[in-house]
């Protein structure tokens, strides 16, 4: 039952379809590199198709109908989108599921310090990465730092060509023998992926406070923060910061966003790899890109959902955004708190539908596609492999019946009558798919959201993407997959 290329099947419509839809993708995953990054961004896309808060609906008491549209977030970094169909909602609903964290780096609460005349900050990494494939690479710093004012600075710095980049350093070849007979695991320990950002002393001026007038901006485009003075060979000592490189990185983060260094306290700001997403391949059929797992089943999901734009689905139609996916979907954030649970309380009170039964039945009753990638097919590292049930880029759409590791632990196991089902779904638009596991049997595997909303007793498969270097700093998708994706998942909203 091998698959041939979804390319294949495209004429210049469509080709130009595929490529329009990657070059929005591109953008969005370039400019969305935080969960926060990407809930912004999509609430914007919502509200510009005439999607309404929730919240707003609850406040007024506005009763909800056929054909309307909210949305809802947590803290945000989840979201929930939801477009009422004509059946009741405790008849079931039609539910697209991604998450949008993705493996990085996160400051330590207390992160800045000095050694030997850089300055660094402490990290630690979030999901599961190898940690060699973070060193030496240009990184930049996304998040918020909440103030005790009140206020939340946005940080963004080494995206725009203007700015710094940041990086972890590795050791030089011709020293690093003891280093290369380690354990892949252990070549880079988690506690010394921390990054540099300086080497420039702030130094003090006789009689006067350190000076720092006139140096580089610290993001393009930004005032030009406080610079060093030249070194004064008979400025007094005693007038200079105990940590000088520390205490300049200080002078300019105060410069440019207000902060201090107690602000990192109540921060929230984390390491991604600087730059853009890029065309891969002579024939620019992929992308390469930071943060793909799993934004790019998040993206093609919110295109999807948005698609049906003023129609009245047979079914409500909703797509669910999480966190914390990469770390056991854990926390208020996560698939496994009562967030999703209680937005579609409030609509179903709402939609005069109020009350715990219902609720119960509209969730078992509901159809679902946990948007997660697939690992693709390496030619690489094709032992690891079983080529008749692996995922190949360019084929199209995956579904993994189940994912989980060894012996299917962890899994959620999609039952025969649903796969048929999405299967008529998919046949019926066209849509190119195939099916694939995660990997050979012993080799290792995975989870996703999955199992999760599966609990309430509704019908849950895992349909993606397929990547190559998964949870790596920069991971590779086809671009027909994303096309194919995204057709797949708004037949899924309309047919399901």
């Amino acid at each position: 039952m091998e698959r041939e290329a979804a390319w294949k099947t495209y004429d210049e419509a469509a080709s130009e379809a595929v490529e329009a839809l990657a070059s929005d993708y591109r953008d969005f995953i370039s400019d969305n590199k935080t969960e926060r990054e990407c809930v912004t961004a999509a609430v914007a896309k919502a509200e510009a198709a005439g999607y309404r808060p929730l919240a707003e609906a609850v406040a007024t008491g506005r009763a909800l109908a056929p054909g309307d549209k909210v949305w809802a977030t947590a803290q945000g970094k989840a979201l929930v989108l939801v477009q009422l169909g004509e059946s009741p909602l405790a008849a079931g609903m039609n539910i697209l599921g991604a998450h949008v964290d993705s493996p990085r780096l996160d400051l330590k609460q207390n992160p800045l310090y000095e050694a030997n005349g850089f300055a660094l900050l402490d990290t630690h990494y979030y999901g599961g990465i190898k940690n060699y494939q973070w060193t030496a690479l240009p990184l930049a710093l996304h998040g918020v730092v909440a103030k005790t004012d009140g206020s939340v600075v946005e940080v963004n710095v080494g995206e725009d060509p203007a700015d710094p980049v940041f990086c972890v350093t590795d050791l030089l070849p011709h020293l690093g023998r003891a280093q290369m007979e380690k354990k892949g695991s252990a070549v880079v320990e988690g506690e010394d992926l921390d990054v540099l950002v300086g080497n420039r002393p702030l130094v003090a001026e006789a009689g006067k406070a350190p000076a720092a007038e006139g140096a580089p901006a610290l993001q393009g485009g930004g005032d030009a923060a406080a610079a060093a003075a030249p070194l004064d060979d008979a400025a007094p000592a005693a007038d200079a910061p105990k940590d000088p490189v520390k205490a300049f990185a200080l002078a300019l983060l105060a410069d440019k966003y207000g902060i201090a260094e107690e602000d990192f306290l109540s921060a929230e700001l984390e390491v991604v790899p600087a730059g853009r997403a890029r065309d891969l391949g002579f024939d620019r059929s992929m992308i390469i890109g930071y943060g793909q797992d799993d934004r790019v089943c998040a993206y093609t999901s919110l295109v999807a959902q948005l698609a049906l734009a003023d129609e009245v689905p047979a079914k409500t139609a909703v797509t669910v955004l999480v966190d914390k996916e990469e770390i056991g979907s854990v926390g208020a954030t996560g698939m496994e708190s009562l967030f999703f649970e209680n937005v579609i309380a409030e609509v179903m009170a709402l939609a005069g539908e109020e009350g715990a039964l219902p609720l119960r039945r509209a969730l078992a009753s509901s159809s679902m596609l946990s948007s997660d990638v697939s690992a693709g097919f390496d030619p690489a590292y094709a032992s690891v492999f079983e080529a008749k049930n692996a995922a190949f880029l360019g084929r199209g759409l995956v579904f993994n019946k189940y994912t989980g590791a060894r012996g299917k632990s962890g899994s959620n196991d999609a039952s025969a009558e649903y796969m048929a089902r999405v299967r008529r779904v998919m046949d019926d638009a066209g849509v190119s798919f195939q099916t694939a596991e995660l990997g050979k049997v012993d080799a290792g595997g995975g989870g996703t959201i999955a199992y999760i909303p599966a609990r309430y007793g509704m019908d849950v498969i895992d349909s993606g993407v397929p990547v190559l270097s998964m949870h790596a700093p920069w991971e590779v998708t086809s671009k027909a997959d994303i096309y194919e994706a995204r057709r797949g998942y708004e037949a899924f909203l309309r047919n399901a």
